[in-house]
């Protein structure tokens, strides 16, 4: 493969933006460790994108920053649909790169058949029993409503930025993508359907180990052989106020044999509790050098797909204590495949969770489930990084990725559904009953009038 030059160009974006959109995202946060789930909190964020970009296009400066480079491809997050109306708007053409799972996939236009690919939110495995289905089937309905609602939020922007006769849909832009790219691996998704310009590459961010700090490696070394558990919830936990689960996890680290590596910030670490002496408190932890290290026995996480990635490439089983977005569902996928276990954040007491740990570190079987899927993951034909530059250049050099679209991104609903072909044949067996029935009726009268006759 040849060698990729690049160059990096920044546009500082304005501080109130910033600031709108990390008050949201914040309150978003306690809003799930609330207990409080469904699609408005997605909805809000939408409308705020929405409210954003309008901002951001009526700045020419921005455009003109971004037309200046000239760029061949463009590669786009769709979680802000704003991204796929500024390439537009440029005119080039684009890759999706998806950070998250497949469970948000419906909307981009991925097969999703309910019977056994689990919806967002579902919490469901892709064996799914019977009222599972049902319910499955009422959030594959749900998620159209949900992107209907998406495309009415940005209606207004793109009426207000583009020609009455060449204004596309969100849909319209998530079809025209020359190449959809998931961070998912088979080595946790459940097996589904793909079309040919999906793919799947994971494992950017997961490598093999390097050696951790001496101070580290020290304090590491004191566990035997315990081994270490490592802990990383994000910056959610210790940014949001829920002492009552800090003080709990903390609890159930006490009485476990294991050091502790505990990712959270200690200046915000609560005043009135002591810290357990086998816990060591990090602003910041090298994650996968951690996980890559001989004692490592157990990782805590809220269920993130960039963790639960390097840990699958380690082969280390899991803890999850899943709060929002797509955490539950990923974490689904973690216990069904046996690599760990999770746990929802407001069952969490002291004893149940290091019941849990103790559970997980002892049996042998969720090690062995981990380093199943770390073999899956690891032995793919060709590295993730040169798998994602050998597909935008594969879409540069054939001018873009026509030959990988299904003609489905054009039929209309009906023929998708094969509404028309039903309608058809429905059309025809009504028909031909209805002759039958005619003929029969037909066959009768004559029987009954012979008969008549034959008794006057």
């Amino acid at each position: 493969m040849t060698s990729v030059p690049y160059a990096v160009s920044t546009y500082n974006m304005e501080e109130k933006y910033i600031k709108e959109y990390e008050e949201f995202f914040n309150e978003f946060q306690r809003e799930s460790l609330m207990g409080k789930e469904g699609p408005q909190p997605l909805l809000n964020l939408i409308t705020i994108y929405a409210k954003h970009c309008r901002l951001y296009i009526n700045q020419t400066d921005i455009l003109n920053f971004l037309k200046q480079e000239n760029y061949d491809i463009a590669i786009v997050d769709p979680f802000n649909p704003c991204h796929f109306l500024i390439v537009e708007k440029l005119g080039i053409p684009y890759i999706v790169f998806f950070p998250g799972s497949f469970s948000f996939s419906l909307a981009f236009g991925l097969p999703s058949p309910p019977s056994y690919v689990p919806m967002f939110l579902s919490g469901f495995t892709d064996r799914m029993n019977f009222l599972e289905r049902v319910k499955n089937t009422f959030l594959y309905l749900g998620s159209y409503l949900v992107e209907n609602k998406k495309e009415e939020i940005f209606r207004g922007v793109i009426e207000e930025h583009f020609p009455p006769d060449s204004r596309p849909t969100l849909s319209d832009l998530y079809h025209k993508a020359e190449l959809w790219i998931y961070n998912m691996d088979f080595s946790i998704e459940f097996p589904r359907p793909l079309l040919p310009h999906i793919q799947y590459i994971v494992g950017l961010n997961a490598k093999p180990a390097k050696p951790v700090s001496l101070d580290l490696e020290d304090f590491i070394a004191e566990s035997g052989d315990s081994g270490f558990i490592l802990v990383t919830l994000g910056s959610m936990v210790s940014t949001i106020s829920r002492m009552d689960l800090i003080k709990e996890m903390n609890s159930a680290f006490a009485s476990v044999p294991q050091k502790i590596i505990w990712r959270y910030k200690s200046s915000q670490w609560p005043e009135d509790l002591k810290l357990a002496p086998n816990v060591r408190l990090l602003d910041w932890v090298n994650q996968n050098d951690l996980l890559g290290h001989p004692k490592m026995r157990l990782l805590v996480t809220h269920g993130g797909l960039n963790s639960l990635t390097e840990a699958v490439y380690h082969g280390v089983p899991i803890l999850a204590i899943p709060i929002f977005a797509d955490q539950p569902d990923n974490v689904v996928r973690i216990k069904a495949k046996h690599m760990g276990e999770y746990i929802p954040f407001y069952e969490i007491k002291s004893k149940k969770f290091a019941d849990m740990i103790r559970k997980i570190v002892e049996d042998r079987s969720y090690k062995t489930a981990a380093m199943k899927q770390s073999v899956i993951m690891r032995s793919r034909p060709f590295p993730p990084d040169q798998q994602l530059l050998g597909w935008v250049e594969h879409i540069i050099r054939s001018g873009g990725g026509g030959h990988l679209r299904p003609y489905s991104y054009q039929q209309p609903w009906y023929q998708q559904l094969l509404l028309d072909v039903i309608l058809f044949i429905f059309s025809c067996v009504a028909l031909i009953i209805y002759i039958i029935v005619k003929v029969i009726r037909f066959l009768i009268h004559l029987l009954c009038s012979r008969k008549k006759q034959k008794q006057n």
